[in-house]
């Protein structure tokens, strides 16, 4: 049996299977899509489909952000540029929960006469880097270059 983590997702395994199926059926030996999808199984190392489908399936996504990674973005409408010491996949993963430490602390209040420097945040954002809290301005907390 074959690492999961080596596999193709789901939808380039059934590509694969519309691949062989039409190979199949231009050399003279037509086969459904069940069974085109049972050979690729075997093809794979796996006894059948469900089986396959089962450790592809079950393995969660690539998170696109990682622990010691450099970022740079924005946090409260100031740009940063700092690294991950924390992330973790929240739900099916489509949101992660980010800690960041800044290079330089960012000031997270626009008021002129006050002033809040913040060095290290924690936050949830989605795949694309963003969270989904805004500002009173309609701008996300942190947008992160991805």
């Amino acid at each position: 049996m074959v690492d999961p983590s080596s596999l193709p997702p789901i939808e380039d395994l059934k590509a694969q299977a519309k691949r062989l199926r039409a190979e199949l059926e231009s050399s003279g030996t037509p086969v459904g899509h069940a069974r085109a999808l049972e050979r690729l199984a075997h093809q794979h190392g796996y006894k059948d489909w469900n089986t396959l489908h089962a450790a592809v399936g079950n393995r969660p996504p690539p998170s696109p952000i990682m622990l010691g990674q450099r970022l740079s973005g924005s946090y409260l409408g100031q740009p940063f540029d700092g690294e991950v010491i924390a992330v973790r996949a929240l739900g099916q993963s489509e949101r992660f929960r980010v800690t960041l430490v800044f290079d330089e602390p960012v000031d997270v209040v626009t008021f002129d006469s006050f002033s809040a420097f913040r060095r290290r945040v924690t936050a949830t954002v989605d795949r694309r880097g963003v969270t989904v809290e805004k500002t009173s301005n309609g701008q996300p907390h942190m947008v992160l270059a991805l």
